[in-house]
């Protein structure tokens, strides 16, 4: 079975390649390589025994992609590709939107294309060709800044984003419900999960891909690069609050870890039905835990810069992942702070500039 895997050069998506190629399937990536890298793609060739297939194009080319699904008869997607930082979708919300939010109507075209016909179910009934599934890389920040009495954060939680980004996943989700409430109404059983994460870490433990953004903003990847001596300082955003160290918390879920729900929740879909999952190892770890956790593991002590919150940071975000454990029987594995950034260090010691050579 092949897989259509969108942003597939970027951490997470390449992360979800390499496990699918080592399940022995066939995969076809799109990416326009605005943050992805062709790095990524290059090693994982290495394992592939000619069953990657790497087309540099966007996801918002429907023609294009439409063209992929159906001359590569691909009947999976797993659609990662977005623009992800917070901060950055409030001073640029209609790129996010394009991006995130029109990229996905463009996906959804392309995917009734591949049903043969312009209508929603055209195709009739529940066979034919085309894609018959899609899992959704989604976000916690389409729940906003739950209120305390809803942490640990529940599918059940009032979805409100507080930024573009949030609303640009929360938005394409809403996109996915009517696509396939249609297609449901014209006879064909097309299945989807949205997956609700919240921050990734880690790298894959063989060393073959690992973490690189540009710029950096994941504390974890920041930490390492002020232990390498590539920053003078880590700076905490906030050490007043009412946190047990006063610093915020959150919640960290390995990379393979994640790769391996959205695997769980590939393999369980049935036709015609809709999943929602938070994805997190159900509890919290504070900045300082986390700083502390990098240099026990690194031995090298860094510079910290105390600063002011951050606007619309809370004091914790992190899942209640009991819902996908109950119905899937997933649950993280990989859960200490030192265990995911050992695994990030293995990367950025051999890799100290990503991808770049």
């Amino acid at each position: 079975m092949t897989v259509l895997v969108t942003g597939g050069a970027g951490y997470i998506g390449s992360h979800a390649v390499q496990r699918l190629l080592r399940d022995g399937r066939s995969v076809v990536v799109i990416d326009n390589l605005f943050r992805g890298h062709r790095g990524a793609i290059d090693r994982l060739q290495t394992i592939a025994q000619g069953r990657l297939h790497f087309v540099p194009g966007d996801v918002g080319d429907t023609a294009l992609v439409a063209r992929l699904l159906i001359e590569h008869r691909v009947k999976t997607v797993m659609h990662f590709a977005a623009m992800a930082y917070v901060g950055e979708s409030v001073t640029q919300p209609l790129r996010y939107y394009r991006n995130n939010t029109a990229a996905s109507l463009s996906l959804l075209e392309a995917i009734q294309q591949s049903w043969g016909g312009s209508g929603a179910g055209s195709g009739g009934g529940g066979g034919g060709g085309g894609v018959e599934r899609m899992v959704f890389s989604s976000t916690c920040a389409s729940y906003g800044e739950p209120s305390a009495q809803n942490i640990p954060i529940a599918e059940t939680c009032p979805q409100s984003p507080v930024n573009p980004y949030g609303w640009s996943k929360l938005f394409s989700e809403r996109m996915l419900r009517d696509f396939a409430d249609q297609a449901r109404r014209d006879g064909r059983n097309f299945a989807w999960a949205a997956l609700r994460y919240f921050n990734v870490a880690g790298s894959d433990r063989s060393g073959l891909i690992g973490e690189h953004h540009e710029p950096e903003t994941h504390l974890i990847p920041v930490c390492l690069q002020a232990a390498l001596g590539q920053r003078e300082h880590l700076s905490i955003h906030g050490t007043d609050y009412p946190t047990p160290d006063g610093t915020c918390i959150r919640d960290y879920v390995h990379v393979e870890d994640l790769v391996d729900a959205h695997v769980t929740v590939l393999g369980a879909l049935k036709a015609g039905e809709e999943r929602f999952y938070n994805l997190g190892i159900g509890e919290g770890m504070s900045v300082r835990q986390i700083i502390d956790a990098v240099k026990r593991v690194t031995g090298k002590h860094f510079k910290v810069v105390e600063g002011p919150r951050r606007a619309g940071d809370p004091p914790k975000l992190y899942a209640d992942p009991r819902k996908i454990k109950a119905e899937l029987g997933w649950s993280a594995k990989i859960t200490s702070p030192d265990d995911m950034v050992a695994h990030a260090w293995k990367w950025f010691q051999a890799n100290p500039h990503g991808y770049t050579a």
